[in-house]
């Protein structure tokens, strides 16, 4: 089987002007580590991948009310990060926001990126960092089933490719 660079991925299906946003879109590829999503190219792909899922359903309660196509990644980080570190392993950290939760984002090896940080009209700074925990996050049973969710979707998607 021939497997298509991020580049070729992102000529081929949407053009040779494909513009990422996300904070760390320019790092170095990652290869996933779990061979069940071996089609997944790179970190690149999976977002394209996850930009057709996020909706108003994925997104955190507290914030569905704001949730729209243009904002798609808003409430998406911790159920997306953990989904992350399944596919490319790695840790998932946590900036402490003004209102008490934290943005969740994934650091693996030494490359640090956020799928979601377009959610944001200002920059982030990655340099504190609060080790997040699965248990504690899936403590609450809705997260965990927009996790479980978000999660299926991807998979469906997978089996099309």
């Amino acid at each position: 089987m021939c497997l298509l660079s991020s580049i070729e991925y992102a000529i081929i299906f949407f053009g040779d002007n494909m513009e990422y946003k996300f904070y760390g879109f320019n790092t170095k590829a990652i290869k996933p580590i779990n061979k069940e999503y071996e089609k997944i190219i790179d970190q690149r792909h999976l977002y394209d991948i996850l930009k057709t899922i996020w909706s108003k359903e994925t997104c955190a309660p507290r914030m569905q009310d704001r949730w729209s196509k243009d904002n798609y990644t808003l409430g998406q980080c911790s159920i997306t990060s953990f989904l992350v570190q399944d596919i490319f392993g790695g840790y998932v950290y946590g900036i402490l926001l003004d209102d008490g939760n934290y943005h969740c984002y994934n650091v693996i090896r030494d490359i640090i990126f956020d799928l979601t940080s377009e959610q944001f009209d200002h920059e982030l700074i990655y340099d504190k960092k609060y080790l997040q925990s699965r248990c504690n996050h899936f403590k609450k049973e809705e997260k965990y089933n927009r996790y479980l969710y978000l999660k299926n979707e991807l998979n469906k998607k997978l089996k099309l490719l």
